[in-house]
């Protein structure tokens, strides 16, 4: 039997894509940079994953269309901060459009400018080294210069379109 040389079209509407999707739950960052303007760029994020140990390498993705696309694709690092479950209000002002995301945000000066926010769960602050166009998202690849970690912290999770935190079993 040959396999297609194409994948058959969907039988699902985009709505069932996405409440499928929203059942795999995962973790919540904010990808921040500093663009060559020198203003600071942050957006919500949950498409973050690992990929590679040696070299270190993470990747995340962002819709074709966001705002922050040209600083994100052009600049040279960002960091991408794991947020902690007492930093919910931060996820969501950062997936908010039209506000001043970085209004009273403490945040460090990462590598490349990057920023890097005070209290997240953890932090990698990464090399810009590849992109990848797939669909309407863009799929960014870091290299990992430098990580930090806060031991204990509690993570703020996503599922289901709400936020959660971990409880051990």
């Amino acid at each position: 039997m040959t396999a297609p040389a194409q994948a058959q079209p969907p039988s699902f509407t985009s709505d069932e894509f996405r409440e499928a999707l929203g059942m795999f739950a995962t973790g919540v960052t904010i990808v921040t940079a500093r663009a060559a303007d020198g203003s600071l760029v942050g957006l919500t994020a949950n498409s973050f994953n690992s990929v590679s140990l040696a070299p270190p390498l993470v990747l995340w993705s962002l819709a074709r269309g966001a705002a922050s696309m040209a600083a994100l694709s052009t600049g040279s690092h960002y960091a991408i901060n794991i947020l902690a479950a007492s930093q919910k209000e931060l996820a969501e002002r950062f997936a908010t459009k039209d506000v001043d995301r970085w209004a009273d945000v403490a945040f460090s000066e990462g590598v490349g400018g990057a920023p890097v926010l005070v209290g997240a769960a953890a932090s990698f602050e990464c090399f810009n080294r590849s992109r990848y166009d797939e669909g309407d998202h863009v799929i960014f690849v870091g290299e990992v210069e430098r990580c930090t970690h806060n031991p204990g912290a509690s993570p703020l999770l996503f599922h289901g379109g709400r936020f959660y935190t971990e409880h051990p079993l």
